[in-house]
């Protein structure tokens, strides 16, 4: 019951730090900027400071759990809550920017 509340929990905590650094404007910390597609009248572009942002904070939950030697038991719940907040991340469309021309 615990690994599974703190899955869920981590899960919401990527998610949240995806949404803020993706969304929230400047200061950027990576100023991670990709251009997706671009048209005469629209380009689409992928801000990337959101996804390098969540993988910083598992990086730094990992080593957490390598600190208090539960790194076997914690860490394939840790990926799989990151796993989840990415993919329910892109498709909430987490980082997409439409610049429109006119």
């Amino acid at each position: 019951m615990k690994k599974a509340l703190a899955t869920i929990l981590q899960f919401f905590l990527f998610l949240i730090v995806f949404f803020a650094g993706s969304f929230f404007p400047l200061p950027r910390p990576f100023h991670h900027e990709r251009i997706v597609s671009s048209t005469p009248t629209a380009t689409r572009i992928f801000i990337g400071d959101g996804l390098h942002l969540m993988l910083a904070l598992f990086i730094v939950i990992l080593l957490i759990e390598a600190a208090m030697k539960r790194f076997r038991t914690a860490a394939p719940w840790t990926t799989l809550a990151l796993i989840l907040a990415t993919v329910l991340g892109f498709m909430m469309k987490f980082g997409y920017l439409t610049r429109s021309a006119y």
